[in-house]
């Protein structure tokens, strides 16, 4: 199972697309609201309803934790502290883990990206901590996957 964290302020295309495409290829997503509710706003005001709620999933079927970016949703994604547990233990397990534009902050104030190449949206290198960042657009480095932007 896919999973796709949801927080107010998320960049719409990063999610949508996402979820649009992996369910295009029949791979199975659910999306996950971590505002208390299933109701998320995105940044440019799209109103979407989540699956599910983060207090109400074990994530122990997850092959895929997967953050969009955009502003403010990858800083509260960032500030979640359920959610920062959950990817800690599902990296230990090397469930694989993305990131999209500003959202690969979460993995670098983890301390997950040292040593491993990693790329954000240009200006958030620094919240990569202790990672490679090269030109390129997007970089899979062992289970975690970064990409600038959604292009």
């Amino acid at each position: 199972m896919v999973y796709i964290f949801l927080a107010n302020g998320l960049e719409d295309i990063e999610a949508i697309a996402t979820i649009d495409i992996c369910r295009r290829a029949e791979i199975e997503v659910k999306t996950v609201s971590i505002t208390g509710s299933l109701d998320v706003e995105t940044a440019h005001g799209i109103k979407l309803k989540a699956d599910m709620e983060f207090g109400f999933c074990d994530f122990s079927d997850a092959t895929m934790l997967v953050l969009p970016g955009g502003l403010p949703g990858a800083q509260y994604l960032n500030d979640h502290e359920g959610l920062r547990e959950v990817i800690l233990s599902h990296y230990e397990k090397g469930t694989y883990l993305a990131a999209i534009c500003a959202a690969p902050m979460v993995y670098g104030n983890l301390g997950l990206l040292e040593g491993k190449k990693a790329v954000c949206f240009d200006g958030y290198e620094v919240f990569l901590t202790g990672a490679q960042v090269p030109e390129d657009r997007v970089v899979s480095d062992g289970n975690i996957v970064t990409g600038r932007a959604v292009g």
